[in-house]
């Protein structure tokens, strides 16, 4: 739109070539027509320069960002602040306790020009820095542009508060060193770099280290390198959460006593990476399809000491649940559905594995020089055992073969002949050793529960024995109305 002055120069220029035209025509009758052609010519370049500039002026204008530090800076420790609508310009620090609150419509956006442009130093930095205990951030967007490990936001205080920030980084999304008791709760964290960007070229989702007593809840994370990554940090809560299309969903490194609770991974390399911990609690989780790469695993539990890891739903994975170099662990009421290998021990030793389901693996389960683990009361669908009292328990035991993974160890070209006839003839007749195989005791003949429905399917199907009856039926009526015709 021209401005109200614009529009007031172009009409009096128009009324003054028109009156130029009319005392043209009066003096001279024989004006050419090219000097009128080119009149208007000058007229209509006159409109469009004027045009181009009302036009740049607006765009600069779309093209403007808040600076945001100066409203930091006259807040009051203590103080919130609704910001209004609007871009706002990065990196920011805060340095007292003060709450940010904000809606969708707001967006602070923090590249590598602009860190260079409005911080103090030339180097880049995150896009919020807390530096202060008890700061809060809700609602807002933070689209984080940088190439460099640096994060959206970056907090070294007590007590922070994170809640329904929606991140679009092309570096880490929440870093968090030093920081206790802190409050992560219902972001969203995306990968918004290159879609061709290597593992190694990412950051971590929620990222923490030597930061203890942390609540991580909530949270939706894709395409980040690990969705959430804890090290040297204790008592940490992990609940809730969504993890996508990362290297480790839930990535735990040197951690005491904490708990990963009911958390959803799927399309990740590993769902749940524990490595090096002790008194840590696993239970209620669903990790689901990772089956892409020849490393990918639903839970991986590598040097991990008097754990709990109970009520977890491992599916469709190449292998479900990886227990190696690991001992005194308490593995029960987990279902392994549907994996290549649902369950494999490797160097494992004290272990307690009772009431688990091993529901249409392929392999059921392998282990490698794992012993004095204790294995009772699962049930493993692939296992014809014999029930002579009608207590649900075969009398029979149950003992995991290793002559498969004892052969293709030696001659990996063997796996080609994987469950072919000659293959499981063969290890049936294999006996050697048996005394040490890893062996449950007690095996159960029936399921403890119903597996849990894939999204989509139901159980109301239509048994094979009913269309099949159907079917002849509808063979029979045909049969005898093509009688009746011929006669």
């Amino acid at each position: 739109m021209l401005s109200e002055k614009v529009r007031l120069a172009i009409g009096q220029f128009m009324r003054n070539a028109r009156m130029h035209l009319n005392m043209s025509n009066n003096i001279n009758r024989q004006v050419t027509s090219w000097s009128i052609l080119t009149l208007w010519l000058f007229v209509a370049m006159l409109i469009q320069l004027l045009f181009m500039s009302g036009n740049a002026s607006a765009a600069s204008k779309e093209q403007s960002f808040i600076p945001l530090q100066p409203i930091i800076n006259a807040m009051n420790p203590g103080e919130e602040l609704t910001l209004k609508p609007g871009m706002y310009l990065g990196p920011v620090t805060i340095d007292k306790s003060i709450s940010l609150l904000g809606d969708s419509s707001v967006m602070i956006v923090s590249t590598d020009t602009s860190s260079i442009q409005s911080a103090s130093t030339n180097s880049p930095e995150s896009t919020i820095n807390i530096r202060a205990d008890g700061v809060k951030l809700q609602g807002f967007t933070i689209l984080h542009q940088h190439s460099t490990p640096t994060a959206a936001i970056e907090v070294e205080a007590n007590h922070a508060e994170i809640k329904d920030i929606h991140i679009q980084t092309q570096g880490f999304g929440i870093l968090a060193r030093d920081a206790n008791e802190g409050i992560f709760r219902e972001n969203d964290i995306t990968w918004t770099g290159s879609a061709t960007a290597s593992s190694s070229q990412k950051g971590n989702g929620i990222d923490l280290y030597n930061a203890h007593r942390n609540h991580i809840e909530g949270n939706e994370i894709r395409g980040m390198l690990d969705g959430i990554y804890m090290e040297n940090s204790r008592e940490a809560t992990v609940k809730g959460n969504t993890l996508l299309h990362t290297r480790y969903g839930i990535h735990c490194m040197y951690m005491d006593g904490s708990y990963v609770l009911d958390n959803v991974g799927e399309d990740n390399i590993t769902g749940a990476m524990i490595m090096g911990v002790k008194n840590i609690t696993v239970s209620g989780n669903s990790f689901r399809k990772q089956s892409e790469n020849v490393h990918s695993q639903g839970i991986l539990l590598y040097d991990v000491h008097q754990s709990s890891i109970v009520n977890n739903s491992v599916e469709g994975n190449r292998v479900g649940m990886n227990i190696a170099e690991s001992t005194d662990n308490d593995v029960r009421g987990n279902e392994v559905l549907r994996n290549f290998i649902g369950f494999q021990l490797v160097l494992a030793e004290g272990n307690q594995l009772h009431q688990n389901q091993f529901i249409s693996n392929v392999i059921d389960a392998s282990a490698v020089d794992s012993q004095d683990n204790e294995m009772s009361s699962n049930y493993w669908d692939s296992f014809r055992g014999l029930d002579l009292n009608g207590d649900g328990v075969s009398e029979m035991a149950y003992g995991i073969n290793p002559f498969y993974e004892q052969l293709i160890s030696r001659n990996s070209a063997y796996q080609l002949f994987f469950q072919s006839p000659g293959m499981v003839f063969l290890s049936e007749l294999f006996t050697e050793g048996k005394e040490n195989w890893s062996t449950d005791q007690s095996p159960l003949m029936t399921m403890t529960m119903e597996p849990q429905q894939q999204p989509g399917t139901t159980n109301d199907t239509i048994p094979v024995w009913v269309i099949g009856v159907i079917l002849l039926c509808i063979a029979a009526c045909i049969m005898i109305y093509s009688g009746g015709l011929r006669k």
